[in-house]
């Protein structure tokens, strides 16, 4: 095709652009693109049914006051009036869910990218052995039983025998019972757990980017490896640096299924008690669907508003 066809053609689609309202256009666009539609079809349509659909309902739900078996009762804002001002437990939820996202998010998500960027260094041989042994944490079945028993309350716990042998304490400690020594822990184990697939994304990111770029960057001035990281290395991951982000503050906020294996539910005097357990607890136990969903909206709204918050600063990455 010559290129005064290929202008002639142009000139004609902009043409009938501008005689088509957008939604003809639209189709237009997905007729000729049909195939591509087809193969994203399967996907969109779980996502529209499994996590579209849910949330919004959640939302209509948080207006009323449903128990499942009879029919949803309008109450406006009565349930996010009562998550402020007479769930007490709620506020301190809310304080907890923050402290934790707000040390284990940045953490484990720097520790993510820092670990990948050394273990990136090393030779392919040694490179897979390491990784392995940084992931399998978050894969383990039994990370759980084995802080257990390093902390256990009696004197067979591996720390409360240690203590007792040297003479640093007199009795044994109750760790995931004693309110100033459970959050701590929890954060422990939250963070070494935290290397999952951020981790992953991140060494592949770092193992997909062109060495020319460090060549090219070196001509135009570049002089250390730090110099590389933010110039180079991190401008060119953004993509698996939101990836991960997100990953980040999902876990961060969904900061549940740790506390429950290792202080129980509730944990004592509610000293972990986060807002995932806060919804367990009316949505799955006590069935206020409408009052649970109130508390959901609300995470939920906490976590896009972190979202956005980190995809800013992700924004200025190499500027």
């Amino acid at each position: 095709m010559s290129k005064k066809t290929e202008v002639a053609n142009a000139g004609q689609a902009a043409v009938s652009r501008k005689d088509m309202t957008r939604l003809q256009w639209t189709l237009k666009e997905m007729k000729n693109n049909k195939t591509a539609y087809l193969m994203v079809a399967p996907f969109m349509i779980i996502f529209f049914v499994f996590t579209v659909i849910p949330v919004v309902l959640s939302v209509l739900l948080s207006f009323t006051s449903f128990n499942m078996l009879q029919m949803p009762k309008f109450l406006f804002l009565d349930n996010y009036i009562r998550l402020f001002l007479d769930d007490d437990i709620f506020i301190t939820a809310v304080k907890n869910t923050l402290i934790f996202a707000v040390i284990t998010g940045p953490t484990s998500y720097m520790l993510s990218l820092f670990i990948a960027w050394f273990i990136n260094e090393l030779s392919p041989k040694v490179r897979a052995i390491v990784t392995l042994i940084f992931y399998a944490p978050s894969i383990g079945g039994n990370v759980y039983l084995i802080w257990g028993t390093l902390f256990s309350s009696d004197a067979y716990g591996w720390v409360n025998g240690m203590l007792l042998n040297m003479g640093i304490i007199n009795e044994p400690i109750l760790w995931f019972f004693d309110k100033k020594y459970v959050m701590p822990l929890c954060i422990i184990v939250a963070l070494w757990t935290s290397l999952g697939t951020a981790f992953l994304s991140f060494i592949a990111g770092l193992q997909g980017i062109d060495k020319s770029y460090y060549e090219a960057a070196a001509v135009d001035g570049i002089r250390n490896r730090w110099q590389e990281l933010w110039y180079v290395t991190l401008p060119v991951m953004k993509p698996q640096l939101m990836f991960g982000a997100v990953l980040a503050i999902t876990g961060s906020f969904g900061f549940g299924g740790i506390v429950t294996a290792l202080a129980g539910f509730p944990s004592v005097e509610y000293s972990c008690w986060t807002i995932t357990h806060h919804l367990d607890d009316y949505g799955g136990q006590r069935w206020e669907v409408g009052y649970s969903s109130a508390i959901a909206v609300l995470l939920f709204a906490m976590m896009i508003g972190a979202n956005m918050l980190v995809h800013k600063i992700l924004a200025k990455v190499g500027q």
